[in-house]
């Protein structure tokens, strides 16, 4: 998405132009002569409605291949395509990361970018990459038990309970779509950047890690939203997990990061008000 960004971008702004701009020579520049003017502006039209044009085809392959993916990992190990709670799953949790991602490119593509950076190889200390590693494990390992769950009816849960599930990976995922219109320093690893300030407006104003919220609301989702009640077991692993990347990202925060010990006494809870 990132290399389409400005171009879905540009194209916004030029089509604001048309729509709003007057032909009568009171938005043209002195010098240029009307009709000059106007086929300039027709042919930056044309080229970003060209541009337009891949980003659309881009955006639906980004979609595709999650899909692609996460079908894999569920239908394979399920055996059956006769897995409706996989589908919905799919299509919820495709649907709003990608939703994420188009608006990410078009309004904080910089942000995009550092989204990108993610995984163990990309932490900068030992502790976080093996925290990385035991999150991507226990995902990978969460997908695969919910499909057997189905395929041998384990730990079966009612319609309406994965349809909470559902609600739940999306709640989660929106919740992280606002912690990313109010941070645009949110990256995908534990480091801070030159020009990076404490943020204490809306979600942060309540708690200091607002982004693990809406992963810890997901996360307890998608085992419900599969139809696994023994899928929610894996958050003994995903919750330790995320409390020692709290705990160690603090550190590094009140080192590096100028205003965080006083952030840190203004807002007092990490994750959940009242409790921690």
């Amino acid at each position: 998405m990132q290399s389409t960004g400005g171009y879905a971008a540009r194209f916004l702004s030029v089509f604001a132009a048309l729509s709003f701009s007057r032909f009568d020579g009171e938005s043209q520049p002195t010098h240029l002569p009307r009709t000059l003017a106007v086929s300039a502006l027709r042919q930056n039209i044309m080229k970003d409605v060209n541009n337009m044009n891949k980003l659309v085809p881009q955006a639906l392959l980004s979609y595709l291949i999650g899909a692609v993916i996460l079908g894999l990992l569920l239908f394979v190990p399920a055996w059956t395509l006769n897995y409706w709670q996989a589908w919905v799953f799919i299509l919820v949790f495709t649907t709003s990361v990608n939703a994420i991602g188009v608006y990410l490119s078009i309004k904080d593509p910089v942000l995009l970018e550092r989204r990108k950076n993610v995984g163990p190889a990309a932490e900068q200390n030992v502790a976080q990459r093996i925290i990385m590693s035991l999150a991507m494990i226990s995902i990978l390992a969460l997908l695969l038990y919910c499909a057997l769950d189905h395929r041998f009816a384990w730990s079966p849960v009612p319609a309406y309970v994965s349809l909470i599930g559902d609600l739940l990976v999306a709640l989660g995922l929106l919740f992280t779509f606002l912690v990313f219109r109010e941070n645009s320093f949110g990256g995908s690893t534990v480091q801070t950047f030159d020009d990076q300030k404490v943020i204490s407006t809306g979600p942060y104003a309540i708690v200091r890690h607002p982004m693990y919220v809406g992963v810890l609301i997901m996360m307890t989702g998608v085992p419900l939203a599969l139809g696994s009640w023994n899928g929610l077991a894996f958050l003994a692993i995903v919750l330790p997990a995320l409390v020692w990347r709290i705990l160690d990202e603090e550190k590094l925060l009140k080192k590096d990061l100028s205003g965080y010990i006083q952030y840190t006494q203004k807002v007092r809870y990490r994750l959940v008000p009242y409790i921690w």
